[in-house]
């Protein structure tokens, strides 16, 4: 199984750049990853935030394929600790037919068509957090999910 990460628009500041890059090259160690880029709207400014979110959402079906398992990261989605997340990782690995992909959305959220096509959605926080750091810490998260299922002393209880 294949873990995707589907992201909207490029990380723009190179300190984050490099550390979403050192955590990715980590999780080779462990699964198939990728990060998928979807690229800005342009001129999404002068868009009204239902037709940003329509053609953000147009792009991410792009990259959707039958039989993914779509799981957004969702501010209003489920909850877990680090431990939790290693046991939901694990089970999907079992269970995900082909690809497991977290969507990361643009700043107004998800289309309907979008939510339409995810089976789940996952919380990162209670906080907000820019979408740019949202790939930092989700790809951490990923990491250390890894490192706990193989019991390595990355993570601390």
């Amino acid at each position: 199984m294949k873990v995707v990460l589907l992201v909207v628009g490029k990380t723009d500041n190179w300190w984050l750049k490099e550390a979403i890059d050192d955590y990715c090259k980590r999780l080779a160690r462990y699964l198939p990853f990728e990060m998928v880029v979807v690229p800005n709207i342009k001129n999404a400014g002068r868009l009204p935030e239902v037709q940003q979110k329509e053609k953000e959402g147009e792009l991410i079906m792009k990259h959707i394929q039958p039989g993914d398992c779509c799981v957004l990261l969702d501010e209003k989605g489920k909850e877990f600790t680090s431990a939790g997340f290693s046991v939901y990782l694990e089970k999907k690995t079992h269970t995900a037919p082909r690809r497991l992909v977290f969507v990361a959305g643009g700043p107004y959220g998800f289309s309907a068509p979008v939510y339409n096509a995810s089976s789940e959605r996952i919380a990162l926080s209670k906080m907000t957090f820019s979408h740019q750091m949202v790939r930092l810490i989700f790809v951490e998260q990923l990491y250390r999910a890894c490192s706990i299922l193989n019991n390595e002393p990355y993570h601390h209880e």
